[in-house]
């Protein structure tokens, strides 16, 4: 699976944590395309290359970090068949692959700990989407 990740400053420890985690599975094929450091960057530049990136259909999955990972899932869910979920816990990573086939997960660096991240993401990259009513669902949101 191709995934693509991204944060900005305040999303940065997290990410290295989660890049390290799908490096070290090793059947993952992961971009990363920053921020590389705590040097402040904007966030919507990064979720625009992400989400463009999924929109294009380059990558299958994306991930986005920031401190709360409201202004990421804000940006990202601006772009067409982009369905960026904003996560907060196992069972909301669980229904945003099941009910909404999430194609972006997003963390908040500053909301979560990284054994539960780590977790939501492995979720996040193993639960497939239900289709059926769902699918129906997903339909009505881009008429």
């Amino acid at each position: 699976m191709d995934i693509i990740i991204g944060s900005d400053h305040a999303g940065f420890d997290l990410k290295e944590e989660i890049r390290k985690f799908l490096s070290e599975k090793g059947y993952y094929s992961v971009k990363d395309i920053g921020t590389f450091s705590h040097v402040p960057v904007d966030y919507p530049i990064i979720a625009r290359e992400v989400a463009k990136n999924i929109t294009e259909k380059k990558f299958t999955r994306g991930i986005l970090l920031c401190g709360s990972g409201i202004g990421m899932s804000i940006t990202a869910n601006r772009f067409r068949n982009v369905r960026a979920a904003l996560c907060h816990n196992l069972y909301t990573v669980e229904l945003s692959r099941k009910h909404n086939d999430a194609n972006i997960l997003v963390l908040g660096g500053r909301v979560l700990g990284s054994s539960l991240a780590l977790e939501m993401v492995d979720l996040f990259l193993h639960t497939d989407f239900e289709g059926g009513r769902h699918q129906r669902r997903l339909e009505e949101i881009d008429t």
